[in-house]
């Protein structure tokens, strides 16, 4: 029997095992705790990504933080509480302490923190090999979901503009983090409670939207959910009918009978991943009186994503069950996180006076629908409800959901000041509509009438950060100011902080007469080149046009690739911009391809510079102040 085998049977046994506890009683019942998971971004001066969690992790040296699948993500686990009492003021506290330890930390390494659902200053070439951390469980499991997809991953997300993309590994992954709740459910309750908990999946997020950029894209108001399910879907188009369930998910319908059917499908459905030799054997654990870990149910649950995940754990001797609510994204702050965590929880309290069987009052399809739709389009989205009704969002959670999560957390013995303070926050930022990825939306606008497009988003993730240290909740804060990044130097260090990236490009199999007219047009003087194959191939300038058209050549059969510059000077993505302006003196060029991997990323001009130069001027003008007066 083969190792995959083993653990096959290991999975099957721990079913068994778990289904023996439930129906014995021996699932812990008449607690419940509250937990969380809280992922963050470690960053540079440079307000970009920065791979240093093991410098970190060591410095800490504390197990409660710990890694995620890139060197650039950290995760801090928080210390499970009774959910009760001034429980939600104590988890704030927890957790401010947790990153607070975790910043000072970084600031002694010249670094910084930052809570965001998906990091605005994030690039393509930040997801790459080396950066993947080096533990053997994410190592395995990008290897295998690599041979099951077998051709590279595809991300195709639109909202206001489009982003289309691929890559090699799952590394998309990273781009997400998340604040994952988990609240211990009484088993007899947990069917009840996990159908709810999808129910309220659309609601809850319509409200906490945190995630609008990925790669400079304006896509959905919480782009991770798409993100996330394309950056580790497995699937490949073919031709076949056969319908295949994406690893990450929503779900195709209710709990019915038992909780133990989220597992049931789970394993029927999908492939095992992670294979690890395990020495236990559940049954017989049981069989001698002892707590199963159920290790390799475990360890194949985490490699399911679903939205809302039932889990099994062993607490202080303990066997439980609880739900993760990996709905919620990080940030905008810490008081915003734990508001979000107060309604969820609240109206995981409240809501089975009410609804004591959602199946019976609501279609599944319509919590999935909810679900989608509040992730693309936030306090924006027209839910479907209970009963057939529908509602705005902003309307169902000031007049229904706060209403009901209130009297949840009173059920709770929650303080009444507690209630009001975090109720209070997600009533206002309904209210008014400001969510972060408003926020972060209404800022990037503001900024790119000011600024480059990469250089809003320095600034932008410059301004969350501060706005994070204060603490203010996200509704209260103003835009983002471009100066907040600092001096020209830093929001424009790089080379791909400047670039153009809205190209004209031509093929080399183009007529010279097309790439003419489309500079004559456009009023531009370069228009970069690309093969057949997509790659970067050469250049026009308009000298070369004017060469080839004063040479009286009136041919009416020369193409681009008989007169274009073969091997123009370029520079990555990654060149600083001084150099770049560097190369372009020394060289007398009039522009710089940028180019990665033999592909056209973008380009830079004597035009960009010139503009650059003016921003500049202003600031050291600014720093000297009104000229004195000289004596008479």
């Amino acid at each position: 029997m083969n190792q995959s085998e083993k653990f096959t049977r290991q999975l099957l046994t721990d079913i068994q095992a778990l289904k023996k506890m439930l129906e014995s009683g021996m699932i812990e019942s008449g607690v419940k705790r509250i937990g969380a998971e809280q992922e963050l971004y470690i960053i540079d001066d440079s307000w970009r990504p920065s791979p240093s969690v093991y410098e970190l992790l060591k410095d800490l040296d504390d197990p409660r933080f710990t890694v995620e699948i890139a060197k650039f993500n950290i995760e801090i686990n928080i210390d499970p509480i009774v959910f009760g009492g001034n429980c939600l003021s104590v988890f704030e506290e927890d957790i401010q302490e947790m990153i607070s330890r975790l910043r000072k930390a970084a600031a002694d390494k010249g670094l910084k923190i930052i809570m965001a659902g998906i990091l605005p200053t994030i690039r393509k070439s930040d997801l790459i090999s080396e950066n993947l951390v080096d533990e053997p469980r994410y190592k395995v499991l990008c290897s295998v979901l690599n041979l099951e997809r077998a051709i590279s991953y595809e991300l195709r997300i639109r909202g206001v503009d489009e982003l289309i993309a691929s890559h090699d590994s799952p590394l998309f992954e990273s781009c997400n983090t998340s604040f994952q709740v988990h609240m211990q459910v009484n088993p007899g309750d947990a069917l009840m409670l996990y159908n709810l908990s999808q129910a309220l999946a659309g609601p809850v997020l319509a409200c906490a939207v945190n995630s609008p950029l990925l790669l400079g894209k304006r896509l959905w108001k919480e782009t991770r959910i798409a993100l996330f399910q394309q950056a580790v879907d497995t699937r490949v188009i073919s031709s076949y009918t056969r319908e295949k369930r994406a690893r990450v998910s929503f779900g195709t319908r209710w709990l019915d009978k038992t909780v133990l059917e989220v597992f049931y499908d789970n394993i029927a459905r999908y492939n095992m991943l992670l294979s690890p030799e395990l020495k236990e054997d559940s049954l017989k654990s049981l069989d001698e009186g002892n707590i199963p870990s159920l290790k390799a149910l475990q360890i194949f649950n985490s490699t399911v994503w679903r939205w809302n995940r039932l889990c099994y754990g062993v607490s202080e001797g303990q066997p439980h069950l609880r739900i993760e609510n990996r709905v919620l994204p990080s940030g905008p702050t810490v008081r915003d996180e734990v508001s979000n965590a107060a309604l969820w929880l609240g109206l995981m309290s409240g809501m089975p006076d009410i609804y004591p069987d959602i199946k019976e009052v609501m279609a599944f399809e319509d919590a999935k629908e909810n679900f989608i739709n509040a992730a693309r389009m936030g306090l924006d989205t027209k839910l479907k409800w209970v009963n057939g009704s529908s509602a705005d969002a902003s309307e169902l959670i000031l007049k229904e959901l706060i209403p009901v999560s209130r009297e949840g957390l009173r059920s709770e013995n929650i303080p009444p000041d507690e209630i009001d303070l975090y109720l209070g926050i997600i009533e206002e930022r309904v209210r008014t509509k400001r969510t972060g990825s408003s926020w972060i939306i209404d800022s990037f606008k503001s900024l790119g009438e000011k600024a480059l497009r990469q250089e809003a988003i320095v600034s932008l993730t410059a301004a969350m950060y501060k706005r994070q240290i204060k603490g203010d909740p996200v509704h209260m804060w103003d835009k983002a100011e471009l100066e907040e990044a600092g001096k020209w130097l830093d929001r424009c260090r790089f080379v791909d902080q400047i670039m153009s990236t809205d190209l004209f490009v031509v093929k080399d199999s183009d007529l010279i007469d097309l790439a003419a007219s489309i500079m004559n047009w456009k009023h531009i003087r370069h228009v970069p080149v690309e093969g057949e194959n997509g790659k970067f191939a050469g250049l026009i300038t308009s000298r070369i046009i004017l060469k080839h058209y004063s040479s009286g050549d009136d041919s009416n059969r020369v193409f681009v690739r008989d007169i274009m510059l073969k091997n123009p000077v370029t520079v990555s993505p990654e060149t600083k911009t001084l150099d770049a302006i560097s190369v372009m003196h020394e060289k007398k060029l009039g522009c710089l391809p940028v180019v990665e991997n033999e592909m056209l990323l973008g380009i830079v001009t004597e035009h960009d510079f010139m503009n650059l130069s003016a921003n500049l001027l202003k600031e050291i003008a600014d720093a000297i102040g009104p000229k004195s007066k000289g004596k008479k």
